[in-house]
C-alpha cells in the first residue's frame, strides 16, 4: 500500500493531467447527440459519387421543410376564424325595449301602464295589422332590432379591426356555420348609425323611440378562439407530411446521378427511416463507443503535439486546464445552440478562442487547438465538411491578423477581416451547392457579422484568464515595460546605473529576438526586470558606484561573489512580492545561468595560488536559459557589461569581445536547454556588434 501511495505522490503531475484529458473526453462525449449517423454524406446540385443505392425496406418520401411551410401558410390563410352566433340576446333587449317603451309612453301620455302590452304578445302578432299609433311605433322598433339581431351585430378584437371588405368568417348559428363577409354584419357604431338615419318616422315618433333603440343595442355575434385555434390545429394535423412511397427494391439514387431537389427529398427521407430503423439500445452503446474513441483519437495526436513541440506547456497543469477550458467551452456552447435553434449556430464566435490562445502562447498551438476543436464540432454539426472548411479559414485569418493584441485596433480589424471572409467563403459554398443566387439565405451574413461582432469580447476575456490562471498576454507585457511602473522607479532611484544597463539591455534583447523572430515583448519586459536584485545592494555592483569607493575592497573574495551571485535569488524574491508573472522571473532566474564570477574567482586564484578552490563556489546557481528569449538576454546582458568596461570602444575590439563573451556561453554550454540554433546566435553576434558600435562611438566636440 505504501508502494502505491508512494507511485502517486511522484507521480501525481501525471495523474492529473490523464485525468484532467479523461474528464475533458468524457464531458464532451456528454454533449455529443446519441444517434445513428448516416453513413453518406450530399448535396444539392452535385452528382452523387458514391455506389447506387437500393432500399431494403419501404418508405415515405417526405416533403421538403419548404413544401411543409408553404402548405402550413395555405391552410393558415385559408383558415377561417369562427363567431358564435346568440340568439337569446335579441329576445332579452326586446323585452327591454318594450319594457322602456310602455314606462315612456305611460309617462308621456300620463296614463296607467298597460299590463298587457308586452314583448312576447306583441312580438308574436307582429303581422297583424294594428292601426294604433302605439303599437304600430313599437312594431316598428321591434323589426328595426330584429334585422340588427337577425344579421348579427358583432364584437370585434383589435385582430379583426382592420380586415380587408371582403374578409370572410364562419358564422355559426344552431350548430351549423356558414361563409359570411364580416362587413356584412353590424358593429354597434354602424347600428347607432343606421338607427339615426330612419326616415320613416316623424321627428316627434324619433325623439321618443330613438333613445329606446340605441339604449336596446348590444352584441350577438362573439369570436370563439378557442373554436377557431382547434378548427386551425385540426387542419394542419391533417397536412400529409410524405408524398408518396419507395417500395424495398427500388432505387435511391443511381452513381454519377445529379442530386436535384427531388433526389435530395427521397435521399434525405431514406436517411431518416435508416437511422430510426437501426436505432436501438445496443446501438446506442455502439454510437458511445465510437464517439468516445473518436474524441480519444483527437485528444491523443493533441497530446502527442503537446508533447513534442511544446513540452514546456505539457508540463504546466494550469496552461493545459485553459487549452481544455476553450475546447470544452466551444463544444458545449455549440451543443447547447444546437438544441436551442440550430440556425443561430454561425453567431457562435468559434474564431474568439484562436485569438485567446494566441495571446498567451503562439501562432502554431493556437492553430493546432483550433483545428482539433472544430474536428470533433464537425461531427455533431450538419454539413459537417463545410463547417470546418469555413471555420479553419476564419481561424487562420483570426490568427495571421490579430499581430499585437495590445493594440486595440487590430482587434477591431481582425474582427472585420473574419467577417469578410466568412462572407466570402460562405457566399462560395451557396453558389457551389445551388448554382446561384437567388437561394442564398441572406440572414446567414447577419449571424457572420454577430459572430465577428462577438470576437471583441476577447479582449476582456484576456483579463480575465490572466487574473484566473495567472498567465501573462501581451496587454500585461506592455503595462510591465512602462518604465513608470512603480518597481522600476524604485529601480531607477536606488540603482541608477543598473537601471540605465537594463534599458541598453532591453533594446539590444529587443531587437536580438525580431531578428529570430521571437516575442520581442517578452523579453523587453523580463530585460527590464533582470536585475532587480541589485537594488538589494546596489554599492556592490560597480554601474551604481559614482564616488569611486568600493565597498568589495573591504570584503574577501568569497564574500563578494556571494553578494554578487545573491541578486539573482534577491531579484527573484522581489519580483514575487511584487507579484510579477512567473514568465518575467524566468529571466530573472536564468539570465546568468551557470556562469562563473570570473573577476573574483581569478583573483582568489592569483592570491592563493597554492590553496584548492571549487570553482563551483564561483558559479551562479542556474538554471540555464531555456527558451530563445531567456537565451538572447543572457547574451544581450553580457555583451552590454563588457563594452562599458572598453577604454577603446571601436568596431575591432567590440567584435573580438562579443565573440569572445559569446563563444565562452556556447562552450560552457549555457544555450543547450534553448531551442536557438548556430545560425541564429551567428544572427545576434553580428547585430550586436553593430548596435554596440553604434552606441560607443566617438562623438565630435562641438
Amino acid at each position: 500500500m505504501k508502494k502505491v501511495f508512494s507511485s502517486i505522490r511522484d507521480n501525481h503531475d501525471f495523474i492529473f493531467k490523464a485525468l484532467l484529458f479523461l474528464l475533458t473526453l468524457f464531458v464532451i462525449v456528454y454533449f455529443f447527440p446519441r444517434q445513428i449517423n448516416f453513413e453518406y454524406e450530399y448535396s444539392k446540385k452535385k452528382p452523387w459519387l458514391q455506389e447506387t443505392i437500393i432500399t431494403s425496406f419501404d418508405f415515405p418520401i417526405l416533403k421538403s421543410q419548404e413544401q411543409l411551410q408553404k402548405e402550413i401558410e395555405e391552410v393558415t390563410n385559408d383558415n377561417l376564424p369562427i363567431f358564435v352566433f346568440d340568439e337569446g340576446v335579441f329576445e332579452k333587449k326586446g323585452v327591454e325595449f318594450i319594457q322602456n317603451f310602455e314606462q315612456k309612453w305611460s309617462e308621456d301620455k300620463k296614463i296607467k301602464k298597460d299590463k298587457g302590452f308586452t314583448f312576447f304578445k306583441l312580438f308574436g302578432k307582429k303581422h297583424q295589422s294594428n292601426q294604433s299609433r302605439k303599437y304600430s311605433l313599437a312594431n316598428y322598433g321591434l323589426s328595426v332590432l330584429d334585422h340588427f339581431y337577425t344579421n348579427g351585430i358583432v364584437q370585434l378584437s383589435d385582430e379583426f379591426q382592420w380586415k380587408e371588405e371582403d374578409f370572410q368568417v364562419l358564422l355559426q348559428k344552431e350548430n351549423v356555420a356558414e361563409k359570411q363577409e364580416l362587413d356584412n354584419l353590424f358593429t354597434i357604431y354602424s347600428a347607432v348609425d343606421y338607427i339615426n338615419s330612419l326616415s320613416k318616422l316623424s321627428l316627434q315618433e324619433s325623439d321618443f323611440i330613438v333613445p329606446l333603440l340605441l339604449e336596446a343595442l348590444s352584441q350577438n355575434v362573439f369570436y370563439d378562439k378557442q373554436a377557431s385555434e382547434k378548427m386551425l390545429a385540426y387542419e394542419l394535423d391533417n397536412i400529409v407530411s410524405s408524398r408518396g412511397m419507395l417500395q424495398k427494391g427500388q432505387i435511391v439514387i443511381q452513381k454519377g446521378e445529379l442530386v436535384n431537389e427531388d433526389k435530395y427529398q427521397i435521399l434525405s427521407s431514406y436517411q431518416r427511416e435508416f437511422e430510426n430503423q437501426h436505432w436501438s439500445k445496443a446501438s446506442v452503446n455502439f454510437v458511445l463507443l465510437g464517439q468516445v474513441l473518436l474524441v480519444f483519437v483527437a485528444f491523443l495526436i493533441f497530446f502527442l503535439f503537446l508533447q513534442q513541440y511544446r513540452p514546456e506547456i505539457l508540463q504546466d497543469s494550469t496552461k493545459v486546464t485553459l487549452i481544455l477550458l476553450l475546447i470544452v467551452s466551444m463544444i458545449v456552447l455549440t451543443s447547447f445552440t444546437l438544441k436551442w435553434n440550430g440556425n443561430f449556430l454561425y453567431l457562435i464566435p468559434f474564431c474568439i478562442s484562436p485569438i485567446l490562445l494566441k495571446a498567451f502562447f503562439d501562432t502554431r498551438l493556437a492553430l493546432f487547438t483550433h483545428l482539433i476543436t472544430i474536428l470533433i464540432i464537425g461531427f455533431i454539426v450538419p454539413n459537417g465538411f463545410e463547417f470546418v472548411y469555413l471555420q479553419l479559414i476564419a481561424g487562420i485569418v483570426s490568427i495571421l491578423t490579430v499581430l499585437q493584441m495590445y493594440k486595440r485596433a487590430h482587434l477591431f480589424v481582425s474582427a472585420i477581416k473574419i467577417v469578410g471572409i466568412y462572407w466570402l467563403t460562405y457566399f462560395a459554398l451557396e453558389i457551389t451547392h445551388e448554382g446561384s443566387i437567388v437561394h442564398i439565405n441572406l440572414v446567414q451574413f447577419l449571424y457572420f457579422a454577430g459572430s465577428g461582432v462577438l470576437t471583441l469580447f476577447a479582449y476582456p476575456l484576456i483579463f480575465a484568464f490572466e487574473k484566473v490562471f495567472s498567465l501573462v498576454s501581451d496587454v500585461s507585457l506592455l503595462e510591465l515595460s512602462d518604465t513608470n511602473s512603480p518597481l522600476l522607479r524604485k529601480l531607477a532611484n536606488e540603482a541608477p546605473g543598473t537601471f540605465q544597463h537594463s534599458l541598453q539591455v532591453a533594446n539590444l534583447a529587443e531587437e536580438g529576438i525580431i531578428e529570430i523572430n521571437g516575442n520581442a515583448l517578452l523579453v523587453r519586459a523580463g530585460a527590464l526586470y533582470h536585475d532587480i536584485g541589485k537594488m538589494k545592494n546596489p554599492m556592490y555592483f560597480i554601474e551604481n558606484q559614482s564616488t569611486g569607493v568600493n565597498p568589495h575592497d573591504e570584503l574577501s573574495f568569497d564574500e563578494s561573489t556571494d553578494i554578487i551571485i545573491s541578486h539573482v535569488k534577491n531579484g527573484i524574491e522581489i519580483a514575487k512580492e511584487n507579484k510579477l508573472p512567473e514568465e518575467l522571473i524566468d529571466f530573472i532566474r536564468t539570465h546568468h545561468g551557470t556562469s562563473t564570477v570570473h573577476y573574483f574567482y581569478k583573483q582568489f586564484i592569483s592570491t592563493f595560488p597554492d590553496e584548492e578552490v571549487d570553482i563551483k563556489d564561483f558559479a551562479y546557481q542556474g538554471p540555464k536559459p531555456f527558451s530563445k528569449e531567456t537565451a538572447v538576454l543572457m547574451m544581450a546582458d553580457s555583451v552590454e557589461a563588457a563594452a562599458r568596461s572598453l577604454n577603446q570602444p571601436n568596431a575591432d575590439n567590440i567584435n573580438s569581445l562579443v565573440e569572445n563573451i559569446i563563444g565562452k556561453q556556447i562552450d560552457s554550454e549555457q544555450f543547450v536547454n534553448a531551442d536557438i540554433t548556430l545560425k541564429e546566435i551567428t544572427q545576434i553576434k553580428k547585430l550586436y556588434k553593430k548596435k554596440l558600435v553604434n552606441i560607443h562611438h566617438a562623438r565630435v566636440e562641438y
